[in-house]
């Protein structure tokens, strides 16, 4: 019989069987090609975001409305978070540009627009569904309208804090506003209140209403980089509070309250952007310069 074969060190020792399998092994780990997953994170998220919201629909048409809305709300809140985590870390591409407007159109486009269809307009049959078709077409045409601004030259400093027109989720919030009254007051048993949540002319002026704030050219605060003065951030802390309270304890009042706040924030926010339009004006006429 042949001898077994050994490897042995230089000197002449033996070198034991596990250490000869260890030094086998490769010194490092084998790395996969492939994005980070800090550029998988983002788009995870807004898959998610893109499940809550054909969850809602499929919530509406089991007439679990109450349910619908959460998810709908629950996808703006994810839609919120996944570009700024984004950004945080450096994980923006393309794609995900891409995949997030897509499925803003859906969530925020089809469902909150199938939605009140099946809320109030599908009594009206075909003609019923002409709000929720107007609603859904300027969503995307407002999607688009983003999307192309992506790629446009650049524009003036001033106009960084604001978006054209009434944002994606701020607009679904907006439109479901007669769902959240509805389900306030079969809370609190208004009848009265509900049969007029419930009527499809009231729905249809919401839909309408919002759709065009969608398409709009309002400048709307995007609060990106908004300053908080100082004197403003213990009430701003407090206020913060005691709404999330109210969202724990009444959330279909306090998400009727939020859009009825939203309303009535726009001309504010025109103001200020036609303040700030009037000091670069002023500025650039002042030095002979384009302030950008």
């Amino acid at each position: 019989m042949s001898e077994p074969r050994t490897s042995g060190a230089p000197d002449g020792r033996i070198w034991p069987v596990r250490r000869r399998r260890r030094l086998k092994r490769p010194a490092h780990r084998p790395r996969f090609k492939g994005p980070s997953f800090n550029r998988v994170l983002p788009n995870l998220l807004t898959m998610l975001g893109l499940c809550a919201g054909l969850t809602g629909m499929r919530f509406g048409l089991d007439g679990r409305f109450d349910a619908a809305v959460i998810a709908i709300v629950v996808a703006a809140v994810i839609d919120g978070l996944d570009g700024r985590i984004a950004r945080l870390l450096k994980g923006t591409s393309r794609f995900g540009a891409e995949f997030d407007s897509l499925a803003d159109f859906l969530c925020f486009g089809v469902a909150p627009a199938f939605l009140l269809y099946l809320w109030s307009l599908s009594f009206y049959g075909g003609v019923g569904f002409i709000p929720s078709l107007m609603f859904a077409v300027c969503m995307a045409l407002r999607l688009a309208r983003f999307n192309a601004a992506l790629d446009a030259t650049p524009i003036a400093t001033y106009t960084a804090g604001f978006f054209t027109g009434v944002p994606a989720p701020a607009g679904a919030l907006l439109a479901l506003f007669p769902i959240f009254v509805g389900l306030e007051a079969r809370a609190v048993g208004l009848p009265w209140l509900s049969t007029l949540a419930h009527s499809p002319a009231i729905v249809a002026l919401v839909l309408i209403g919002t759709a065009i704030l969608l398409v709009s050219t309002v400048p709307v605060w995007s609060f990106k980089n908004f300053k908080v003065p100082a004197e403003v951030v213990l009430p701003l802390l407090l206020g913060t509070g005691v709404f999330a309270a109210i969202l724990l304890a009444e959330p279909w009042a306090a998400l009727a309250a939020a859009g009825i706040i939203y309303i009535a924030m726009l001309p504010f926010s025109t103001r200020s952007f036609r303040r700030l339009r009037r000091e670069a004006e002023v500025m650039r006429t002042g030095d002979g310069t384009d302030t950008l």
